[in-house]
């Protein structure tokens, strides 16, 4: 019965780092692109937002998301078993995505959107087609750095008594482990991390040695 709940369990934690992973991306290019922006009102905003939720431990964000919305407006999220986590850990992994996007695009010569613009393309357009795709290599590595971090993040989930079905690894070791009396299960949900974590580890080192290497 237990690798049939760590396999569950992985599957879900995988779903949630996945869809959590491409909202954080979502939300830190629009945050990073504000950040940038000449206009204030703009980036004042992005700052409150980058600083208020990387100053606040995300296990706050998560029990805030997961259950002071619902409790101060009486709303229920859609998809409760999904969609509540991956709100919060997207808004967490957003913040500190913002600010690798935004140093990502700062480490492009600034000639290069001269460049763009000289040739008339509007700003909108240089920074899709000539900045974005040259700060994105830059940014493959610690944006790999950041998927490990949300992959472990996922087990702060577990506080939320996430409902049957949507399970991470942790929250079904521990209802396993408290069941059985028996700390296997735990055991086991800590070698799942390690068996998806360490071959990533070792990719965000490749990339940023080949990052260097083509510097």
């Amino acid at each position: 019965m237990l690798p049939e709940l760590i396999t569950e369990g992985a599957k879900n934690t995988l779903v949630f780092t996945f869809f959590s992973f491409l909202g954080g991306l979502a939300i830190g290019l629009l945050v990073a692109l504000m950040r940038l922006s000449r206009r204030r009102s703009l980036r004042w905003p992005a700052a409150v937002f980058t600083d208020l939720l990387r100053g606040l431990p995300a296990l706050l964000t998560i029990i805030f998301i997961g259950f002071g919305i619902p409790i101060a407006t009486g709303w229920q999220f859609p998809f409760p078993k999904y969609f509540p986590g991956c709100l919060a850990l997207s808004l967490v992994a957003g913040a500190y995505m913002a600010e690798t996007i935004r140093a990502g695009i700062e480490g492009v010569p600034r000639g290069q959107m001269e460049a763009a613009r000289s040739l008339g393309m509007p700003y909108p357009v240089a920074m899709r087609r000539v900045v974005l795709p040259q700060a994105f290599r830059l940014m493959v590595p610690p944006l790999t750095n950041e998927l490990v971090l949300l992959f472990k993040d996922t087990s702060l989930l577990a506080v939320l008594g996430t409902l049957a079905g949507g399970k991470e690894i942790t929250k079904f070791a521990r209802d396993f482990a408290n069941a059985r009396s028996n700390s296997s299960a735990l055991v086991a949900g800590g070698i799942a991390y390690l068996v998806i974590t360490l071959p990533l580890i070792r990719l965000v080192a490749q990339l940023e040695s080949r990052t260097r290497g083509a510097r």
